[in-house]
């Protein structure tokens, strides 16, 4: 039930995202569209599909026992639901924030997540070009933190639409201009924010790691406002795989098991 609810929503911003960067593209992308589409999409739909015969649902499954048995943080506290619901969701975007962080540092981590990163152009299929055993992981570890938060079902659902809404908008190559860009990012992982993230010099990629609320780098200090080369210059990816050819479906399930 979950995913066919968020479904609609996910294809629907999905094509929005896709229509604006044609019509007010960021930076011109000379890779071949067809070969990274066809990667990208091809791994967020093997994603989908382990997904649904294994994982699908754990998450309101979490959630239906906290609400159910009274566990977690939250659950102590007798307060309104709206209030529930919105510490919840800050909470939860701090956790998904620390899992980032940590998939950086933590060696067996970012084997997986380098996957995303190997990417070499920016734009919103990057949001869905995650490796499926990464996914899975993702799953779990949010299962473990709505049990410890005590966030019931309707912060749950609520922040899986925000949390994939976020990731196509702050991935997408889209024009946002600086005077609007500086007032949204106060707020929001905007595009210009996380496109930092994806540079290929190292500082900033270990920065800038907020997906929807912005305000954690700037408390944990890993932010960085602008890339070093201008958003014009800034090269995306990792160095090691900047001469890499071969950008198939293969190539990105056995990227964590193979050296560059």
């Amino acid at each position: 039930m979950e995913q066919i609810e968020r479904l609609p929503i996910f294809i629907g911003l999905l094509i929005v995202m896709m229509l604006w960067e044609v019509l007010a593209p960021k930076r011109t992308i000379t890779q071949s569209r067809w070969q990274r589409w066809s990667a990208n999409f091809s791994l967020s739909i093997l994603s989908a599909l382990l997904m649904r015969f294994s994982l699908a649902g754990a998450a309101l499954w979490a959630s239906a026992i906290v609400t159910e048995q009274h566990l977690g943080l939250l659950q102590l506290f007798n307060m309104p639901i709206w209030l529930s619901i919105v510490l919840a969701l800050i909470l939860l975007d701090l956790a998904i924030y620390g899992q980032h962080r940590l998939s950086h540092y933590w060696p067996l981590l970012w084997r997986l997540h380098k996957v995303h990163h190997s990417d070499q152009a920016f734009d919103v299929t990057t949001a869905i070009r995650f490796h499926p055993i990464e996914i899975t992981f993702s799953m779990c570890y949010k299962v473990i933190v709505i049990f410890i938060i005590g966030a019931n079902i309707h912060s749950v659902l609520l922040f899986e639409v925000i949390l994939s809404s976020c990731a196509l908008f702050n991935h997408s190559n889209i024009s946002i201009p600086i005077s609007i860009d500086k007032y949204l990012r106060l707020l929001i992982v905007t595009p210009d924010m996380h496109r930092v993230h994806h540079s290929v010099i190292n500082a900033e990629t270990n920065s800038n790691y907020g997906f929807s609320i912005s305000i954690w780098d700037r408390l944990f200090n890993s932010y960085i406002p602008q890339p070093e080369q201008g958003h014009d210059g800034v090269v995306i990816g990792l160095s090691q795989y900047q001469q890499a050819d071969d950008i198939s479906l293969k190539r990105l399930i056995l990227m964590p098991f193979t050296r560059p």
